[in-house]
């Protein structure tokens, strides 16, 4: 145990180190460090699963905290790959410290907790839902960067920080592309539900299945006007966010006043 805490503490310093070193040029206008700091966080993220297969005996816990640990884990993940592709630094100063903390709440924290047994099947609709809300997390990440580029343009405020982000055009083509990846794998998350999920519609799940399903018509809708009437900007900053919010409430809202309040495991 005491080699986990100290691996937790070591993961937590790199991503915290990681998110400086991306912040710098948004800061200062200094010179940019993401080489390093990527590496940082990957080296972290390394560690964090480590941590996640360790602390939960290579199973998935779906229990509270350590499912918020995980989700941070792939989200980080996620983040990475995305820089691989579009340089979007900027990212990881959100991402990043987020994703400490939840690492540091979940090692240090919470209580101690065991994996349920899960079938294959009910598996394959565990991970597919853990991806379009990773997925999905990013794009709303993504969506609050274009509003804070879009509130400095009209204001005329011309940072070293706004210098420092990727094109406006850039950020809104990966943050739509983004939603159309997470948009394929929340509806995948419904159908493997329909489909796997005893009693899609019982007990602790009729609020997560509706929830998820006003998210994912708020996700379509959202690709429907960006497809049919060129949405862009604040509408679509706005279904973003308010997507991303009912979405967070679907798979974490219930699960805390369940475990978190009534001390019930769902």
């Amino acid at each position: 145990m005491a080699v986990t805490l100290l691996f937790a503490l070591l993961a937590i310093v790199l991503y915290l180190t990681a998110a400086a070193g991306l912040a710098r040029p948004l800061l200062s206008g200094g010179q940019p460090l993401s080489r390093t700091a990527l590496s940082l966080a990957g080296t972290a993220v390394l560690i964090h699963a480590g941590i996640l297969l360790s602390m939960h005996r290579g199973a998935v816990d779906l229990h509270f905290f350590a499912a918020l640990s995980l989700v941070a884990c792939v989200v980080s993940a996620l983040t990475l790959l995305v820089n691989l592709s579009r340089p979007v630094a900027a990212l990881g100063v959100i991402v990043f410290p987020l994703t400490a903390l939840l690492l540091a709440v979940d090692t240090f924290a919470a209580p101690v907790t065991s994996p349920e047994p899960l079938e294959w099947q009910i598996k394959l609709h565990v991970t597919v839902a853990l991806l379009a809300f990773s997925v999905l997390s990013i794009a709303a990440a993504l969506a609050i960067l274009l509003a804070v580029q879009e509130r400095a343009l009209r204001h005329r405020q011309f940072g070293p920080w706004l210098r420092a982000l990727p094109p406006l055009t850039l950020t809104e083509t990966l943050l739509f592309r983004l939603i159309g990846a997470g948009f394929l794998l929340l509806t995948l998350t419904l159908l493997t539900g329909i489909l796997f999920v005893d009693n899609l519609f019982g007990q602790h799940l009729i609020h997560k299945t509706v929830l998820s399903i006003i998210a994912w018509l708020v996700f379509g809708t959202l690709l429907y006007g960006r497809w049919r009437h060129g949405w862009r900007g604040r509408s679509a900053v706005n279904l973003t966010l308010v997507g991303m919010g009912v979405l967070l409430l679907a798979f974490f809202g219930t699960k805390a006043v369940l475990e978190l309040i009534l001390h019930r495991v769902p």
